[in-house]
């Protein structure tokens, strides 16, 4: 018989369930509301988008393109380093699972941590590897789309073999587009990794869970709106 929703419910206690549904809202709800804010306000990903598609515009412009595919391979290098920290994670994060009893009595033993049954201190290990197994899959797409971009920068024209201005610019748009995208994903890996550091505060409580969201949300908003990388960045555009 398939169990009844109030005893799905009491599985956890309200407060349990309220962090972890906060938590989630404000991952999905800062992802696109940054997308769309970023149309009037640009972002720092916006604004290094514009960057790209300089970058492509000069690279259309260039014989040699050594430079170029250097730049395109270190560009895939940081979500490479991430997909394989992602994987020493996810490893041992099943580990601990495996020895959940072990796991359970040494979380005890830290101060201020919730004393949970072993069954609930699976599930947040459980939402804690499915994090990074999501930031795995966007970080190993990012790569593939970085070698798409290097496909495209190696296939570009020279600029005298264009038909004309306008068919150079739109190359570099689909190119710088497509390195834009790379960056997006890469992004929302970078984005998981830094909101697992919230979950790290269920273990305390689901007060500090919460509270922990809160505070890498507007930390991420900090960076992507308000750097003074990104001041940097508009200063040339």
């Amino acid at each position: 018989m398939p169990p009844s929703l109030s005893s799905v419910f009491a599985f956890l206690p309200w407060a349990d369930w309220l962090a972890l549904g906060l938590f989630f809202a404000a991952w999905w709800g800062y992802a696109h509301w940054s997308r769309w804010r970023s149309a009037k306000r640009l972002s720092i990903l916006a604004t290094t988008n514009r960057w790209r598609r300089e970058w492509m515009l000069q690279t259309t412009r260039r014989d040699n393109r050594i430079v170029d595919a250097a730049v395109t391979q270190s560009l895939s290098a940081s979500p490479a380093f991430f997909a394989s920290t992602s994987i020493l994670i996810i490893g041992g994060l099943l580990a601990a699972l495996a020895a959940t009893e072990k796991a359970t009595e040494l979380v005890r033993e830290i101060p201020f941590a919730a004393r949970t049954t072993m069954l609930v201190f699976d599930l947040k290990l459980a939402v804690l590897t499915a994090i990074f197994v999501f930031a795995f899959f966007r970080f190993t797409w990012s790569i593939r789309q970085y070698s798409f971009g290097a496909i495209l920068v190696g296939a570009a024209p020279s600029a005298d073999q264009f038909p004309d201005e306008a068919a150079r610019q739109a190359y570099a748009d689909r190119a710088g587009r497509l390195m834009g995208m790379a960056a997006e994903t890469f992004n929302d890996g970078l984005r998981a990794y830094y909101l697992s550091f919230a979950v790290i505060g269920w273990f305390v409580s689901p007060w500090a869970f919460i509270g922990a969201t809160a505070f890498v949300v507007w930390v991420l908003y900090r960076r992507e709106f308000h750097s003074d990388v990104l001041a940097t960045l508009r200063e040339g555009l």
